[in-house]
């Protein structure tokens, strides 16, 4: 039996992963958390043989989690799980040790697959991921961002919800912090990256191919 540990602010997202695995032989939802730091304990408490992280989530986030967990509990996989495929989060969250990455979107059959792949010791990425992955014909430790790669992981996650058009008020409740805040690290990108505002935020992400102009 595959023990799954579901990690996800969204109820509705951790109901309708759970759900999809309910009939999913060989596979026990054994916990669930709404959050980083939830996460990191669940994990130590329950140790589940697969974590499905979210990667946006308010507190320490789906990265930092990933990597207190594996410290402590290195048989654990972690399968990176975000709306956003696009971008460095993927090669960030497999750098921090994750063993898969699956868009949000995922069905039943690829959910399925990418448990026990990952649970027999074998990497899985969603096919877009995979693809940019071999596009950049790098392995993912090495994959580069430009002067992306020199933001901390804060400020990528803000960044990547910044270039997608999110509102400072919908970032400062997704990710718990406050508008001053967000905007603090907004300024701080900018002086990172070179930048006076969000439209040259994003024409910068797009020349990096954090996300297409499609």
């Amino acid at each position: 039996m595959i023990r799954v540990l579901l990690v996800d602010d969204h109820k509705l997202v951790r109901e309708g992963f759970a759900a999809l695995l309910a009939s999913s032989n060989g596979i026990e939802i054994v916990g669930e958390a709404v959050d980083g730091e939830s996460a990191v304990e669940q994990a130590k408490a329950l140790l589940p043989d697969v974590v499905l992280m979210d990667v946006l989530m308010p507190g320490i986030g789906g990265l930092e989690a990933t990597k207190r967990i594996l410290r402590s509990a290195p048989e654990t996989k972690v399968i990176g799980l975000t709306a956003c495929v696009d971008g460095p989060l993927p090669s960030r969250l497999l750098q921090a040790g994750a063993r898969g990455f699956l868009s949000k979107g995922a069905t039943h059959e690829e959910l399925v697959s990418a448990i026990r792949k990952v649970q027999s010791g074998q990497r899985y990425l969603t096919q877009s991921v995979a693809q940019d992955l071999a596009l950049r014909s790098v392995s993912p430790d090495d994959t580069s961002y430009g002067p992306f790669d020199a933001l901390s992981e804060r400020e990528l996650q803000v960044t990547m919800m910044v270039v997608n058009g999110e509102k400072v008020s919908y970032i400062s409740d997704k990710l718990c912090l406050s508008p001053k805040t967000v905007n603090t690290y907004r300024y701080r990108i900018f002086e990172k990256l070179e930048v006076s505002n969000d439209v040259e935020l994003t024409r910068l992400a797009m020349r990096h191919q954090l996300l297409t102009d499609a």
